[in-house]
């Protein structure tokens, strides 16, 4: 990948990041995925490299051919190094598992990150939209399109009875996941967070950290998302996962009413000490820089800090992970340099807004 690709996603921060969307307060993001393969190709963990070259090949012809990916650009993961696809990473546009099995692999993406493909990653075609705060309709609709536009250069494997076929049983079906970035500090400050997972998981939907299966949880930030995808449509998902996640919003409005109310002095003192020590600290790993924005965070959905943005914290949530440093620093830093440079870019940030 060019290093001026790099630095214009850098320069420009997704569109995502902004807080125009709606419960923006609450829900970082909204993104709506759909597994597609190709009819008569064979799944990307048993193809022969030969395959899945022409497999990427084939599906870049149909995207380029596509509307809705004009103006995109075009990443070769094999042109890639260990640190570029980390970044790629951690802007949430290719997979851990795309990190480290890249050869053969690419990956389409429009400009501002609103719509994305990767390609031969466990299945041919992984389609992602993104949107500010919570809009499924708005992210579906948007890569529904994307879908209908390459079913006509692209035949997908799909059987009558099961429906779009997928390397992994658990995309059978409609190959459709969806799920919302939700900011969850009340319902963890308060102990109810528990009950609230294992009643979301009591109705089959997911919830892991910010970066999905096999992340941790780090700032109080969940992912919820569906895990059926057979047996139920398209709309009946987004209707289904749309309610779920406006009665955690729900939860979570009423516990920072309780703490309010309760707890006023502590939480405020919280909140405050959160935004002095960013403003001012000298050294912060990825973890407290995570717990001390959820704190500032919070404060401005309360309305206590006014002088900075959810736009501004939403993108220092990308840019102080560890290769975002790196290349935001032009220089490749050892653990203590990056918790270094990593409370100069707060503060610098904190400074301008």
């Amino acid at each position: 990948m060019k290093q001026k690709q790099l630095q214009t996603l850098l320069k420009s921060p997704a569109t995502w990041l902004s807080e125009g969307g709606e419960e923006s307060e609450l829900v970082l993001s909204t993104r709506v995925r759909l597994a597609r393969n190709i009819e008569g190709r064979t799944f990307t963990h048993c193809a022969e490299a030969s395959e899945l070259e022409s497999v990427r090949a084939e599906a870049r012809d149909a995207l380029e051919q596509a509307a809705s990916m004009k103006d995109s650009v075009y990443l070769d993961m094999n042109e890639t190094t260990d640190r570029e696809r980390l970044i790629l990473s951690e802007r949430r546009l290719i997979s851990q598992d795309m990190v480290k099995r890249f050869n053969n692999r690419g990956l389409v993406v429009l400009r501002g990150e609103k719509l994305s493909v990767m390609l031969n990653e466990e299945d041919h075609l992984r389609l992602q939209s993104f949107e500010a705060g919570l809009a499924l309709n708005e992210a579906f609709d948007r890569v529904s399109r994307l879908d209908d536009e390459l079913d006509g250069s692209l035949e997908f494997a799909f059987s009558d009875q099961f429906g779009y076929l997928t390397a992994c049983a658990t995309n059978v079906g409609t190959g459709l996941r969806v799920s919302a970035m939700v900011h969850l500090p009340g319902l963890v400050q308060n102990g109810d967070i528990r009950k609230v997972s294992d009643g979301l998981r009591h109705v089959r939907l997911n919830v892991r950290g910010s970066y999905g299966e096999g992340s941790g949880v780090a700032g109080n930030f969940f992912q919820i998302s569906n895990s059926i995808t057979l047996g139920l449509s398209e709309s009946d998902t987004i209707m289904n996962m749309d309610a779920h996640i406006r009665k955690v919003l729900e939860f979570e409005k009423n516990a920072r009413k309780s703490l309010l109310k309760e707890a006023r002095s502590l939480l405020e003192d919280k909140i405050w000490r959160a935004y002095g020590t960013l403003r001012n600290a000298r050294v912060l790993d990825s973890r407290e820089a995570m717990g001390l924005i959820s704190a500032v965070r919070l404060g401005v959905g309360l309305g206590l800090i006014t002088d900075t943005g959810l736009s501004d914290l939403n993108e220092m949530l990308i840019m102080i992970q560890p290769m975002h440093l790196q290349m935001l620093y032009e220089k490749v830093m050892g653990p203590d340099e990056r918790d270094r440079s990593r409370a100069d870019y707060i503060r610098s940030r904190l400074k301008a807004s």
